[in-house]
């Protein structure tokens, strides 16, 4: 029987089971997936703790990322057949070798990018893109920051952005990171453990600050990111690595620049099919064409999905990790 890892209370890395898991067989507009490679994600993390609520309870079986083959396709699905290699970015569900999956919530991989690559690419890369090209919209000259920016969204985003003109700054915690940042479009990266991130911005942009910065840490980062923008800049929070953003008021964005400020997701920004299939081609696009390169800095198997956590957390990892069925 194929196999899972299942979470059936919150708590630590330990409370993941390695187990069988029937996956069932596709009802209408269903297809079943053999998964060849599933990403690794902070939300990942955020469901096994109870940061976030598991989506339909226990038993949950985490993971929003993976790549894989069509097995069978349930009625009503006339554009998907098996044998199809296929990736998805969805909620939960993908730490298995097998899985039932609307069909709808798939995209098909094109040539010239691997399961691997897909599977390492499908939430972080589409997080990157809506951050870029939607929540704010980046142009040549735009000046961004971008926190933790040797994870997984960072090295995708920093890239990109570069593509795109802009000048990037980032913040990491170690000098193996920073280098790795600046190897992935990164113009400037501050050492935030030994230097105060505000007065590098302001350093390194003569006192004009950003247009935007993109926030995944939340409490550690929160409110000096407020302090990098510019007047009328953005302030993207997209993620709470070290905790969530305490309460505040909204006078201190009046008294900050007059900033805006937004709080996104993936998921309803992907909610409609048009707007999914959007994000995967344009992220397929980057990556083809060389301007993104997608990387995968460490692989754990399925079963020590425990132990992948624990590095996790522990900011033992870089970049892209994969877990391999």
């Amino acid at each position: 029987m194929p196999k899972a890892v299942r979470i059936h209370a919150h708590g630590g890395p330990e409370v993941m089971t390695y187990e069988d898991a029937d996956p069932g067989q596709p009802g209408a507009g269903q297809i079943l997936v053999r998964h060849t490679a599933i990403g690794l994600n902070f939300i990942d993390v955020y469901h096994r703790s109870g940061l976030y609520p598991p989506p339909g309870g226990f038993p949950l079986i985490p993971g929003g990322e993976a790549a894989g083959e069509v097995l069978e396709v349930g009625a009503d699905v006339d554009w998907l057949k098996p044998g199809d290699r296929v990736a998805y970015a969805v909620n939960v569900g993908a730490y298995a070798e097998q899985r039932v999956i609307a069909a709808d919530r798939v995209v098909k991989v094109p040539d010239g990018i691997s399961d691997e690559q897909s599977a390492a690419m499908m939430l972080k890369g589409m997080t990157a893109q809506y951050l870029l090209r939607r929540t704010f919209k980046v142009k040549a000259g735009d000046t961004i920051l971008f926190h933790a920016a040797a994870g997984g969204v960072g090295l995708i985003l920093g890239q990109w952005a570069k593509h795109l003109g802009a000048t990037v700054i980032g913040t990491a915690s170690s000098t193996d990171k920073i280098e790795l940042a600046k190897a992935h479009g990164f113009d400037h990266v501050i050492n935030y453990k030994e230097q105060d991130f505000v007065a590098g911005v302001a350093a390194i942009t003569g006192g004009k600050k950003c247009d935007v910065v993109y926030d995944s840490v939340g409490n550690d980062t929160f409110p000096a990111s407020l302090d990098c923008l510019r007047p009328l800049g953005t302030f993207v929070s997209f993620g709470q690595s070290s905790g969530p953003i305490p309460p505040f008021s909204m006078s201190l964005l009046a008294q900050k620049g007059s900033l805006f400020a937004t709080r996104p997701t993936l998921f309803v920004y992907n909610a409609k099919r048009e707007d999914l299939e959007a994000s995967a081609a344009a992220l397929f696009d980057v990556v083809l064409s060389g301007a993104v390169e997608i990387r995968i800095n460490q692989r754990y198997s399925l079963k020590d999905a425990g132990r992948a956590h624990s590095d996790l957390e522990g900011r033992r990892t870089t970049g892209t990790t994969i877990l391999v069925p």
